[in-house]
């Protein structure tokens, strides 16, 4: 492989990056464009366990827009945290990659008054559509998790979620 290809694998590899964590900051954005646009237009595979398997993104987007959305008196009541880490880059043809990540989640979940703290794996496949990469395929395993009850005196502030998408 010479340098110009090599270059080349690896703006592949930083850009697949990319769409990853701008998906992850999507979610915790509570973003459901941002979402989306992580996704092919039509046809990505989604596994997500217990939340569910779809052969489309939109299936996936409506329950993030109802979880992530969800507001009582003006005020979410969901809150996500998104750390993906530890990222294998495979570049497997012409416009097509797979990938492995790591990833620690937390939520607040204000209704049930729980904080839950969890980590697994990602096995993602990605193609390029219009120029961009775009995850064509998408499971979720999680490794293990824990729930545990928010204390009364628990409060949750707020910032503006406007300014992060």
């Amino acid at each position: 492989m010479d340098i110009e290809q090599r270059i080349a694998a690896l703006e592949h590899i930083e850009a697949i990056k990319e769409l990853k964590y701008r998906y992850w900051r999507a979610c915790d954005a509570k973003d459901p464009q941002g979402f989306r646009d992580a996704f092919i237009a039509s046809g990505a595979r989604i596994d997500y366990g217990r939340l569910g398997s779809f052969d489309d993104v939109e299936p996936m987007a409506q329950i993030f827009t109802k979880v992530a959305l969800h507001t009582v008196d003006g005020k979410h009541v969901v809150f996500d945290m998104h750390h993906g880490m530890h990222p294998e880059i495979r570049l497997t043809g012409e416009g097509t990659a797979t990938g492995r990540w790591t990833l620690r989640f937390r939520q607040v979940n204000l209704l049930a008054r729980t904080e839950t703290v969890s980590t697994g794996e990602y096995d993602d496949e990605y193609v390029i559509e219009n120029g961009e990469w775009r995850t064509s395929k998408c499971a979720f395993t999680e490794t293990w998790s824990v729930t545990r009850p928010l204390a009364d005196d628990v409060v949750v502030t707020e910032g503006t979620f406007a300014d992060l998408s």
